[in-house]
């Protein structure tokens, strides 16, 4: 059985309420400036986050009934409810966004400890326990807190949240043939990540703080310096998320 993830659940709140936080400091006609996304307007994000809490409440729902619940019926489905929701009054979609969290923290806290090893399907297809779920969500609400454009920066992100996004990013960075192999580093050497395909090449070592470190991988804007090998350009990563 696998014990209730108590970190990432703590952290899932305190990233919902920075995201809620962000949204609330908006004001109505900010909704509509553009977001650090291309194409997508800080209401697209709100928007997105707002749909990804329900989808998060379809596995959770799967994890405790045993019955299949998809995140999205399908990736039609849900680009369509985004832009839905985009389009939304601001009240309303802040409203919206509120009554999801509400939701999922509901669900989250009401999961049975034996539910948390049952096997649910991402998305992209990709199958994980149920305790993998508060992760998810801490993914999303940070990153995109970011992604507003408003005053949010990787600098404000939790340095145990930057390791571990990190850690994902370069699970699936790891071999990929569109990676360029790059090794990241801490500034005091104490952790590295590597990513691409090993031995294609020899890595362009880039260090810098967990922040920027962390902001460069997920393809973000860099909060601070880095420092790639020979004083070179950074290399250009596949997109992440």
């Amino acid at each position: 059985m696998r014990a209730r993830p108590a970190a990432m659940l703590e952290q899932a709140a305190k990233g919902t309420a920075e995201f809620e936080a962000a949204v609330h400091r908006l004001t109505d006609p900010g909704f509509t400036r553009p977001s650090h996304l291309p194409g997508w307007s800080r209401a697209h994000v709100v928007a997105h986050v707002a749909r990804n809490a329900d989808a998060l409440v379809n596995l959770l729902t799967w994890a405790r009934t045993g019955v299949e619940t998809a995140m999205y019926a399908s990736g039609d489905q849900r680009a369509r409810e985004i832009e839905e929701g985009a389009r939304r009054p601001a009240e309303e979609l802040r409203a919206e966004l509120l009554a999801a969290d509400r939701s999922l923290a509901a669900e989250l806290a009401a999961l049975p400890d034996e539910c948390w090893a049952a096997t649910v399907r991402t998305a992209r297809g990709r199958e994980v326990p149920a305790s993998q779920v508060p992760w998810m969500r801490v993914r999303e609400v940070w990153i995109h807190a970011v992604d507003l454009n408003i005053d949010t920066s990787f600098d404000d992100v939790p340095r145990e949240v930057c390791a571990a996004l990190l850690d994902d990013v370069t699970a699936t960075f790891r071999a990929r043939p569109d990676c360029p192999p790059v090794t990241l580093r801490t500034e005091d050497g104490a952790r590295t990540w590597s990513l691409g395909a090993p031995g294609s090449a020899d890595p362009v070592v880039t260090t810098g703080d967990l922040p920027s470190l962390a902001a460069y991988a997920t393809g973000r804007p860099v909060p601070g310096p880095l420092y790639p090998t020979g004083g070179g350009t950074l290399p250009k990563l596949p997109a992440w998320l």
